[in-house]
């Protein structure tokens, strides 16, 4: 198989999302897209499945549930009970609403925390990792995609010539 992509770049956005469009219609694969900002619609138009990472923040504040609850009955009601403002301390019931702003807290500070560190395993983003950026001028006002070669490399420059690009370059990956 062929280490060959060919960077097809453009300067606007509407026409990068025709080129994307025209480009999945013409049955190329489209590798990567880099752009200098988000493209609202960009993901649906490559085809892109949705992201499973909210169901991963509902596992992750059920676990800071999980872990709040247990704590707050172990400290407050097994370990060190204490009576405050002269409520009973032997019944984790009783004292739930005083426990609720610490389980929402716990909540939120797991599902976040996880998050970040879910959605960095996910991307590769790990500390003092190189930038993949193939043009530094997508990181200012052009969008490059990425498209891996297959068949003929001269038809498939002109087709990308004719969605509006401003450049196209055939390059060896490695």
């Amino acid at each position: 198989m062929s280490n060959k992509v060919i960077h097809v770049l453009y300067n606007d956005d509407d026409i990068l999302m025709d080129a994307v469009k025209q480009t999945r219609a013409a049955h190329h694969h489209i590798e990567e897209v880099y752009t200098p900002f988000p493209v609202h619609g960009l993901d649906k138009a490559m085809g892109l499945a949705p992201t499973r990472l909210a169901i991963c923040s509902f596992l992750y504040g059920l676990v800071g549930l999980s872990v709040a609850t247990s704590m707050l009955y172990y400290i407050m009601i097994v370990d060190w009970p204490q009576d405050i403002g002269g409520k009973p301390s032997f019944s984790f019931i009783q004292n739930m609403p005083a426990f609720v702003p610490v389980m929402f807290e716990m909540t939120v500070f797991f599902a976040a925390h996880l998050m970040v560190i879910t959605f960095y395993m996910r991307s590769k983003l790990w500390p003092f990792k190189e930038a993949e950026n193939p043009d530094v001028r997508t990181t200012d006002d052009h969008f490059l995609m990425e498209v891996s070669v297959h068949g003929d490399v001269d038809q498939m420059v002109s087709f990308f010539e004719n969605t509006g690009a401003v450049e196209v370059k055939v390059i060896e990956k490695h």
